[in-house]
């Protein structure tokens, strides 16, 4: 079984897939998969530079991340042709991740990812778990863990489903507006609903 696992930045999508890791789960995280494409010698990266040019890259031939995500979040168009062009190569690698994690014996396997409804990847999926937080509480934890200003933040969230569309599409809940011992609990809950979904 796999299990989808999003939610808006700052949600504490990591916290969570991390806890459920603790209870026997595998997982794969397209943040880490969407690295992958773009590293040195892959063509995507490849293709961002013969869109942006070296504004794009750094010294070493690595992307510059902030350069583009500077780029990308202003012009919709130009984040339209990234996506194009990443979302792709993304879902052919996280089809490959998963049929590696499925063979390694753990009861069900999660699939992390942002943009899980945007890019169409909870198509992969057998339930969606979306985590919830306020507005207010992403807008800060994300200023606190990336540093970058607030209309960046809003920037990234008007680029993301709204609050409201992503928990309409959700199988299942978590409220991380808590502390750790209440998040916890739910990821629990919801461990041991998915081995009694496998039994049945």
């Amino acid at each position: 079984m796999i299990i989808g696992l999003t939610g808006g930045i700052g949600s504490g999508k990591s916290t969570v897939a991390r806890a459920f890791e603790t209870l026997g789960a595998a997982s794969v995280d397209a943040d880490d998969v969407a690295r992958e494409i773009v590293l040195p010698g892959e063509p995507a990266l490849l293709a961002i530079k013969n869109r942006f040019g070296d504004q794009v890259i750094h010294q070493d031939g690595t992307l510059n991340r902030a350069a583009l995500r500077a780029i990308i979040f202003k012009d919709p168009e130009q984040r339209q042709w990234l996506e194009s062009v990443t979302h792709p190569k993304i879902r052919e690698r996280l089809l490959q991740h998963l049929a590696q994690l499925k063979t390694q014996g753990a009861p069900y396997v999660l699939l992390v990812s942002p943009l899980l409804f945007e890019s169409g990847q909870n198509a992969l999926v057998n339930r969606a778990v979306v985590v919830d937080v306020p507005q207010a509480l992403q807008l800060s934890r994300t200023q606190q863990r990336d540093g970058v200003s607030e209309s960046q933040v809003h920037a990234i969230l008007a680029a993301q489903l709204s609050r409201e569309q992503r928990l309409a599409q959700a199988d299942d809940v978590i409220d991380n507006s808590g502390d750790h011992r209440s998040m916890m609990e739910q990821v629990v809950r919801l461990d041991q609903r998915y081995r009694q979904l496998l039994n049945d």
